[in-house]
This record gives structure tokens, sequence and C-alpha cells, in this order.
């Protein structure tokens, strides 16, 4: 256990803050002429008309491909044997918390149906293989088809499930193009470029081309574009790219998909017959807030756009918010001097080695860990510089820090 914890010391912090700052021109960004042909519609019609979606129902199939741009294989596989040496041997592998941390990276399908905020389906499907993740009134059930067993949460009194349209953010589908859009385009600013880019199909709709684009020179993304149903104004599909190219840092979007309402059946669950059941843990059923993505992958899609501020606050020090726009950075002040990577627990060393690069300053010296969208800058005297901003933006700031 206690070398558990010193390898904990060893997981650097990832946030950012103010991605999701963003505007609406007050010159007319009119559709370009494309297929379908629909009629033009300016940003701030297309902004208005997705506040404006109330789905309520739905069912279809989506495709989530992220590709952050760092060994998150080697990394998922070297914290599931560090959280099992933290005793976390014990849970389900039907447990969301743990299952659903595999769509941080790598391409998956799902297949999703929701009925208002007290029924919603999602099922991973991975191969023949099949995990589902059910909500229905004051139920939460998770179901693995490999190893028959099965997970079991009371949904706390007040609280919405995954899924839920008004619901907590960690408790959504993850990674829907709904939730994304939601995150980016949910505060407002000067910061950014909004228009609309052509039309295209998606899943067999007529949709609008959304396209934001930072004004501010040091972001790390170049645009996030989301093609919006002409008719409900229901977000699509999602698209993060990155200013260095290549595949999208995220791409989410529906195969196929029918507004109309779900069957009831779709969201009733019986443990199959000598399956293993687990119950959830008793902590959150006395009051804290069930988060059945254990803040893996909403937390990581959260981050990215936006879903850390300045009311946020590390164990020592606090955090600062320098700038503004999509080239924030959050400083942290960790009150100790960064740990040696030659110190670290061997499931750590190789991978810090592999997307740590060692930078200096007037700041001093340090380790830049880098993504394709968000970079952190871990001083050696322990002060942490996190954003959605090149190197040498985290490097200026250490340096003005100093």
């Amino acid at each position: 256990m206690a070398e558990s914890r010193k390898a904990s010391r060893y997981i650097v912090p990832v946030a950012v803050a103010g991605v999701a700052a963003a505007t609406i021109g007050l010159v007319p960004a009119l559709a370009a002429s494309g297929d379908p042909d629909l009629p033009e519609i300016t940003a701030q019609q297309l902004i208005e008309k997705i506040a404006a979606s109330d789905t309520q129902t739905l069912s279809g199939t989506f495709r989530i491909s992220t590709d952050l741009g760092l060994p998150l294989e080697g990394l998922t596989s070297g914290l599931g044997g560090l959280a099992g040496g933290m005793g976390g041997g014990g849970s389900a592998s039907a447990d969301p918390s743990e299952r659903l941390t595999q769509l941080i990276s790598g391409s998956h399908t799902l297949r999703v149906a929701a009925d208002g905020p007290e029924r919603q389906k999602l099922t991973l499907l991975d191969g023949s293989d099949e995990y589902s993740l059910i909500h229905n009134g004051n139920d939460v059930w998770a179901y693995d088809s490999k190893s028959k067993e099965v997970f079991h949460e009371k949904a706390p009194a007040g609280a919405d499930a995954p899924g839920a349209h008004d619901g907590p953010k960690g408790q959504e589908l993850p990674g829907t193009p709904k939730q994304l859009a939601d995150e980016v385009l949910k505060a407002a600013g000067d910061t950014t470029s909004i228009t609309v880019d052509g039309t295209a199909k998606v899943a067999g709709r007529d949709a609008y081309q959304l396209v934001i684009k930072p004004k501010q020179s040091g972001s790390t993304v170049e645009s996030v574009k989301i093609a919006v149903d002409a008719a409900n104004g229901t977000p699509l599909k999602f698209t993060l790219a990155s200013v260095e190219g290549g595949k999208p840092v995220v791409d989410a979007g529906f195969t196929k998909i029918d507004f109309s309402k779900p069957a009831a059946s779709d969201f009733t669950f019986k443990a199959p017959e000598g399956a293993k059941v687990t119950e959830g843990g008793a902590e959150k059923a006395a009051g804290e807030k069930s988060d059945p993505f254990g803040g893996q992958l909403p937390k990581g899609l959260e981050d990215a756009f936006g879903g850390f501020g300045p009311g946020a606050a590390s164990d020592k020090g606090g955090v600062n918010v320098i700038g503004e726009g999509w080239t924030t950075i959050a400083k942290i002040d960790t009150g100790a001097p960064a740990p040696k990577t030659d110190e670290a627990p061997k499931e750590f060393q190789g991978l810090l080695d592999s997307f740590g690069d060692k930078v200096t300053g007037a700041f001093g010296s340090g380790t830049l860990f880098k993504t394709k969208i968000v970079n952190a800058l871990l001083t050696d005297d322990g002060r942490v510089y996190v954003g959605a901003v090149t190197k040498d933006a985290l490097v200026d700031a250490a340096n003005a820090g100093k």
C-alpha cells in the first residue's frame, strides 16, 4: 500500500481553463453551397437553434474516436495495475468507473437510447461482446456479457443517471455530440470566430456545419466543428482538430439516429441466471453524487472544453488562472519539489520518459508533458502550468511567474 501511495505522486495533473470561451460574430456567416441544399442561416441563428433544441427521445448508433497523441494504452494499463494495488481489485468488471475508461483512446461503437431524464441506455460494442449501462428510474444497472458480471446501484435522490438530458456533466452519455457541443458553447467572449461552413449529411439527416476557431495565437486547438440537425437543432457530430494536424483529437458522431420514442422494454434489465451481481458503494447512497464514469472519460473531455476553472483548488497553494479564452493557463503550486523520474515506481518510469521532455528557461528547468491538445509543464521546484496551449506559451508563463 505504501508503494501505491508513492506511485500516485507521479500522476501529473492535466486540466485546462477557459477553452470554451466563444463568441458569435455580428457579421452574418452564411452557409456555403453544398449537399444537401438548405436555406441560408447565420451563425447566430444556428446557435439559437441549438439552444432551443429539446430532444428528449432518441435511439441510434454513434462512433467515437479519440487520439490525444500520447501512449494511453500504456498509461491505462499502468494505472490499472496501480489501482489494483490500491485496493481496486475487489471491484466488479462491470463497474462503469472501470469499463468506460477505455473510451479515452481508440475508436469505439456505441448504441444509445434515451426517453427523457428517467430512462437511458448505452451499449459499448466490442466484437461479439457487449457492455451495457442502463438507467431506469431509481436503478442503474451495468452488464458485461463477456464476464457475465452485473453491477447495480441505486440512483441518489434528486440525481439524474447517465444520459439524463439535464443531469450533471459527469453523468451524461460520454462523448455524445450534444454533450461536447454544450461544453464548447456554454460561455461567450471575444476570443473566438464562429461561422457556418456548408452543409452535410450525417446519419441520413440534413445538417449545417458550425465551425468554431480561436482568434488567439498560441492555442493547440485548430478548430471545433459541430454538425447540427437542420430540422431540430440536435448536434449530430462533433470534431475537435489540433494545430498539429493528423487525426482529430475527438471525432464523435451518430451513424444512425431515430428521434422517435424507444420501447419501454429497451430500459428493462434482469440479471441473467448465475450472473455475479455487485452492489454499488454505500457511501454514494448516503449522499455522495453518483459518477458512473469514475471521473475518467467525462473529466478528460470536460477539462479539454473548459471544465476547469478559478474555483478549483489543489491540495496546496490553490490555482491561479493566467490569460483568457483559448490561451488560458492554470498555474498550480504543489508546494513541494517535483519527484525525480528515476525515483518513480517502475510502472511509471518508462511512461514518464515516453511523453515528457526536459525544458529550461528563466524559470529554471522542468518537464513538459504533451498531448495533441493539452500540455502541462511541471517545474523542478513543484509548479505546474497547464492549458490547451503550445510549449512556448507554457514556458513564457513559467518565465513570467518566476
